[in-house]
């Protein structure tokens, strides 16, 4: 059976991908450009539109860099915004579980999904540095096992919240003068470890009963938490191999959930670069990452590896001689990457065989090593490229991230996206109103028993 290829789009904000200071870019901050790229992603029959969030900014030797999300806008006031000039399109964003508490979220994603009829989603993260959490009043971070088991309970008591209403709890009969069917419609209960709480949840069951759900961890204990609880994951997986590894991998987790497999989609960040041919966009393309690696953010880069100030490092000549200092004490606060390289001295090494090999200077080796996956191409290669990365099972779509804003979403709209319609696996209009049916998922049903109604 042919798979429908699912896209979205992702507001990128300044970080190592994007090309700010390009001329074609604009404000990062301005309402109009959120607009422009959320319209856009309507006009080309998007899922949903995606925004991240940062809630520190980031250090680097002490001092403030761009490498990662910087000055982003708070995600409830955009999305809400967006609400109102988009009518199909869905609206995911990202919330921290940790510095955030259920009954103030579940209020907001259900005032959300009202405004928008249907189409809010909440991708559920989880901080793992400190240095975030300096900036609240509980301070610290919790361990690896602890956040994921606060993010679990803290869905849960969201589930019980949003099902505290049931649909048909408003009555608003003028004629009876009768509001709500029963009196206890709201009440909620919800105790465990990390919460105690009780009470009335003041917002109505959402129009999608509950928001679609996604989840970004990438740690066998993020997968895990996916399997269980999430309706997407969003996945920095989407080169061909590792891809399909990982789409295997979650997806058998499932059934010890009771789980299918159509009832998580793994839908990975994925760049791209359009040209009339292939060898054109493969020059755009390296045009492109120049742009996004500078010799200083090669250093910055070098440095997170090699956990030492190497400001005087020239980045064209060869990588440091010396090796990177081991330690939890990184020079690059609050950036997830530093964890990833579990033995720095090793990925030094391979570091090291691989310029050697191609006679790369730090910066074209940085360039190489931080690349993420790009589809480029003509519009018919890229087009093709995607449908064979989800009918082979790579990824169930991609949420397409732009190095350009606003208009970086544009050429892929307008000349990628009729040449998978063309192909017949990709919608040529919305055939339903909520952000669940452009995924295909279920509404969820009640997690708490029916009671009477009063």
């Amino acid at each position: 059976m042919t798979k429908q290829v699912h896209l979205a789009a992702h507001f990128p904000g300044v970080n190592n991908t994007t090309v700010w200071s390009d001329p074609a870019s604009g404000s990062q901050i301005d309402f109009a450009s959120f607009v422009h790229l959320a319209q856009t992603a309507e006009r080309g029959r998007f899922d949903f539109f995606f925004l991240a969030e940062g809630l520190r900014l980031r250090e680097q030797n002490g001092l403030i860099y761009d490498l990662d999300v910087v000055g982003r806008p708070d995600t409830f006031t955009v999305l809400s915004a967006l609400a109102a000039v988009t009518t199909h399109l869905g609206l995911t964003g990202t919330i921290n579980s940790t510095f955030n508490e259920p009954v103030d979220v579940a209020r907001q994603f259900a005032t959300l999904d009202h405004l928008s009829e249907g189409r809010a989603a909440w991708n559920v993260v989880t901080s793992w540095d400190e240095f975030t959490g300096e900036n609240f009043r509980r301070g610290g971070y919790l361990p690896e096992d602890q956040r994921y088991a606060r993010a679990k309970e803290f869905l849960d008591a969201a589930a019980v919240l949003w099902d505290s209403w049931r649909d048909d709890d408003i009555v608003a009969d003028p004629a009876t003068g009768r509001f709500l069917a029963r009196e206890d419609a709201g009440e909620f209960e919800f105790h465990s470890s990390q919460f105690d709480i009780s009470g009335y949840f003041p917002a109505p069951r959402p129009p999608q009963g509950r928001p679609v759900i996604f989840q970004a961890g990438d740690s066998d204990e993020g997968r895990e938490f996916a399997a269980a609880t999430a309706d997407a994951i969003f996945s920095r997986h989407a080169t061909y191999d590792a891809g399909r590894a990982f789409h295997a991998d979650v997806k058998r987790r499932l059934p010890s959930y009771g789980r299918r497999a159509e009832d998580l989609l793994v839908l990975p960040a994925a760049t791209f670069v359009v040209g009339d041919t292939d060898a054109q966009a493969a020059e755009l393309a390296h045009e492109v990452r120049l742009q996004q690696v500078s010799g200083q953010t090669a250093i910055k880069f070098l440095e997170q590896l090699w956990n030492r100030d190497l400001s005087d490092h020239d980045p064209d000549g060869p990588l440091p001689q010396v090796d990177p200092l081991p330690g939890e004490n990184t020079v690059a606060k609050g950036r997830a990457s530093v964890r990833m390289h579990r033995d720095p001295i090793a990925v030094a090494r391979e570091w090291r065989d691989l310029a050697e090999a191609k006679n790369l200077t730090t910066r074209e080796l940085i360039i190489e090593v931080t690349g993420r996956q790009a589809f480029i191409g003509s519009p018919e290669t890229i087009a093709h490229t995607i449908n064979r990365f989800v009918q082979d099972d790579v990824a169930d779509g991609f949420i397409l991230v732009p190095h350009i804003v606003p208009g970086g979403l544009d050429r892929f709209v307008d000349d990628v996206v009729p040449v998978l319609q063309d192909l017949g696996v990709y919608r040529t209009e919305y055939e339903g109103a909520t952000l669940r049916d452009h995924l295909g998922l279920a509404r969820p049903q009640l997690s708490v028993a029916d009671r009477p109604v009063a």
